[in-house]
């Protein structure tokens, strides 16, 4: 039974309310760490890895966000990453729209196609999930892999960004102080649209489909749209890492489909902690620094990569997030 407050409000709405000011209150903290990162870091090359490292957190994001609204894994979601790079970049080199409708479109697309699919993909359950996101993403990577026409096939393909995009030059884009912060700011705002998302109806929906489907279908939900709705939002995030790599590089190529990708992700976000928000993110940027380290070290890089995540996933299951949840918890109770 819900307490009502002096206000009129109950007792778990005034603590949503909390919750949800706080999370804003760390998004715009973080905004604000995200716009002085240039002045901490003034080195080009880590500004560089770091740039590519939030790429990849935000395709770790929308693998951690399926499996946290929808409880299942992609090994596809690759395609979505690279549909939204391959379009940016192909519509531009050819001029075929303006930068802004290629940039729109590129946002676009990966989503539209990601519901659709989602509509047949959501039906099916388990490894046959599994395989079949697996199928659709390694489809793209053939196709791009052998149209030369297209892109110039396996080799990939080189373009010259526009003069201006949004009112940013060319050379500022690909610049890496500001990218980390371009970067930077659309993560953390996606990081934020995910948590007001999860708190949100449909997010609740999801989450109770996700739970047990067959009763919220005895309660008269539909399970199909909302896990469709899910596919899209986290092809969204795919394609907008996809689209500031293919701009940061200025080059399209093959292996943006490849199903590694989407392997790598999913590693990621279990090595953050995939029940948690920002678990996929803060994983996604321990393994790129990870992988950074072992290659300067050592010629064998994969394997002590390999040895350190198979140590990291039977020591620390919950991720890093979870360590650092239950340090959190650990620490109130003690107060």
């Amino acid at each position: 039974m819900s307490v009502t407050t002096a206000n009129g409000t109950t007792a778990p709405a005034r603590r949503s309310q909390r919750s949800i000011l706080l999370v804003l209150v760390l998004a715009a903290i973080a905004l604000v760490a995200g716009a002085v990162l240039p002045m901490v870091v003034p080195s080009k090359i880590m500004l560089s890895l770091l740039a590519q490292a939030i790429f990849d957190a935000l395709l770790a994001t929308s693998v951690g966000f399926l499996v946290l609204q929808n409880g299942r894994t992609s090994f596809g979601q690759a395609a979505f990453f690279g549909l939204g790079g391959y379009i940016f970049g192909v519509v531009v080199a050819r001029k075929l729209l303006t930068p802004e409708l290629a940039l729109l479109a590129a946002l676009v697309v990966p989503p539209l196609l990601a519901f659709l699919l989602g509509l047949v993909i959501a039906r099916i359950t388990g490894v046959a999930h599994a395989m079949l996101t697996l199928a659709v993403g390694q489809a793209f990577y053939e196709v791009v892999f052998r149209w030369r026409e297209l892109a110039k096939g396996d080799d990939g393909m080189s373009f010259d960004l526009p003069r201006s995009l949004l009112g940013l030059s060319a050379r500022s884009l690909q610049d890496p102080a500001v990218m980390v912060v371009i970067a930077w700011t659309v993560l953390v705002v996606a990081l934020l649209g995910v948590t007001l998302f999860a708190r949100s109806r449909m997010g609740q929906v999801a989450a109770a489909i996700r739970d047990n489907e067959e009763r919220a279908r005895f309660l008269g939900y539909s399970t199909t749209i909302p896990r469709a709705t899910v596919y899209a939002i986290a092809a969204l995030l795919a394609a907008v890492a996809g689209v500031m790599q293919a701009i940061y590089n200025g080059y399209i190529g093959p292996q943006m489909f490849h199903w590694s990708l989407s392997g790598s992700a999913l590693i990621m976000a279990v090595v953050g902690g995939a029940k948690f928000i920002i678990g996929p993110a803060i994983g996604a940027i321990v393994f790129f620094y990870l992988k950074d380290f072992a290659g300067k070290a050592a010629e064998y890089w994969p394997a002590i990569v390999g040895c350190v995540l198979v140590i990291a996933t039977l020591t620390i299951p919950r991720g890093v997030m979870g360590v650092v949840w239950d340090i959190t918890r650990r620490w109130r109770g003690g107060r």
